[in-house]
């Protein structure tokens, strides 16, 4: 293998789960993910990085600490990748590091928003003695752009077909549609919440991370008005080009919506917010879906056999399956993609697709910090 083909992709979504890390190839005419490690978050980081999604005292300080953990998790992560392949870090020639969410308002004032994500990408160079590539969002949204989501580009590489249609769904704590045309298009937008209300509110009732194969969901029943409730979220029929996070959907704004339902069933509660995931995605893939026949799903709500079950009944005529199907495993898409957007940063071309981000066009995505 060509070392300066090599790259490890680290991903750390809005689920708050954890780190994903891939040791992805480069040297073919197509990806080949040769290592795949993870490790949960630490309680008291996930924690905190959950606090800093809302505003709270002396949060500068606690936020560049908290970048400086999560980036030493990530270092750990990288140190198995090497493990596992054998491989000395002088062997990769980057790593693509998302960093943590905990802000994103992407042109929202005067067009001059922002997005946040939190690390210290320096000091994962130092700890681990590899380039490191971060920051990838932030030049897309000076450019015009919603600086998410940026992984369609990477599933038309990946998941694109000749002559079919293939609607690609990534279900972490916000869920995305990537809509890989036929005739070669792209488009690819954020469709509303995919884990994040669901593990809120299993952590909360239940003291588990999330609710595990959807279990829990199954016992309960949907309650209709809330339901309704739920889909009347003006975010959910915009047009694209669009994005969101934990800026909107949050427990501030599900209080809110449940606040006439005090009264209900805590597990017909995570019935009603599967199926309101379900919904949500599936108001996008009907939309969208042109004459496709498979949507394949990856990302955490893959696991959650209930959410694909009612996936499959909110979209009829399409196959719901998972990316495993078409080369890739669930788990390992989007730190991949992260891989790749490095490899395109050093490689001097985009890492950005302006039919979906809506940026002013093309631009290389990401800030480098050599080993």
């Amino acid at each position: 293998m060509s070392a300066s083909e090599l790259y490890i992709g680290l991903m750390s979504g809005t689920s708050l789960d954890g780190i994903d890390g891939v040791l992805a190839d480069f040297s073919g005419s197509h990806c080949v993910v040769t290592h795949h490690a993870s490790a949960p978050f630490a309680p008291e980081l996930r924690a905190e990085l959950m606090a800093l999604n809302t505003s709270g005292t002396d949060e500068l300080h606690r936020a560049a600490l908290a970048g400086n953990t999560l980036s030493q998790a990530y270092a750990q992560v990288v140190q198995t990748l090497l493990e596992q392949s054998g491989l000395a870090g002088s062997s990769i020639r980057a790593i693509g590091a998302h960093g943590q969410t905990v802000r994103h308002r992407p042109q929202e004032f005067d067009g001059t928003g922002y997005t946040l994500q939190l690390g210290n990408p320096a000091l994962l160079a130092e700890r681990t003695g590899i380039t490191v590539v971060a920051d990838f969002r932030s030049r897309d949204v000076a450019a015009g752009g919603q600086g998410a989501p940026l992984v369609p580009a990477f599933h038309q590489g990946v998941f694109g077909r000749a002559g079919e249609t293939v609607l690609v769904l990534n279900i972490g704590g916000i869920s995305n549609l990537s809509v890989l045309g036929a005739d070669g298009s792209v488009l690819g937008f954020d469709c509303g919440p995919g884990n994040a209300l669901m593990d809120y509110w299993c952590q909360r009732h239940t003291g588990q991370a999330f609710d595990a194969g959807g279990a829990w969901a199954a016992s309960g029943k949907v309650l209709p008005e809330l339901l309704a409730s739920l889909l009347d979220e003006p975010f959910l029929h915009k047009p694209p080009p669009k994005s969101t996070g934990r800026d909107l959907f949050n427990p501030a704004w599900l209080a809110h919506h449940l606040a006439p339902f005090a009264q209900a069933n805590p597990a017909d509660v995570q019935a009603t917010l599967t199926e309101y995931t379900a919904r949500a995605c599936a108001i996008s893939a009907n939309s969208y879906k042109k004459n496709s026949k498979t949507m394949a799903v990856c990302g955490g709500g893959a696991l959650n056999t209930h959410l694909m079950a009612r996936l499959q009944v909110a979209c009829p005529g399409v196959q719901v399956t998972v990316t495993d199907t078409l080369g890739l495993p669930a788990l390992q898409v989007e730190a991949a993609a992260f891989a790749w957007l490095a490899r395109q940063a050093l490689h001097g071309r985009p890492g950005n697709l302006a039919s979906v981000t809506g940026a002013a066009g093309a631009r290389v995505l990401g800030a480098v910090y050599p080993a």
